[in-house]
């Protein structure tokens, strides 16, 4: 998972490594330094995505540097 970016804003992985903004949100503030993942699909009945402020589903990082 090297070759995937992450957004520093939404920690929003990103699949296309080619991508110049975060197809979440739109930055353009795109890093290859982070650690975790996880995949959340219900984000209304999650506590992580409580926590993480994430409302849409999809792939994010837990620690983006």
């Amino acid at each position: 998972m090297a070759d995937r970016l992450v957004c520093r804003e939404c920690h929003r992985v990103q699949d296309s490594a080619e991508a110049d903004t975060c197809v979440a949100c739109g930055s353009s503030s795109l890093t290859e330094d982070w650690a975790g993942y996880v995949v959340i699909t219900h984000p209304d009945r999650s506590e992580i995505a409580a926590e993480m402020g994430v409302t849409e589903p999809g792939k994010y990082a837990l620690k983006v540097r």
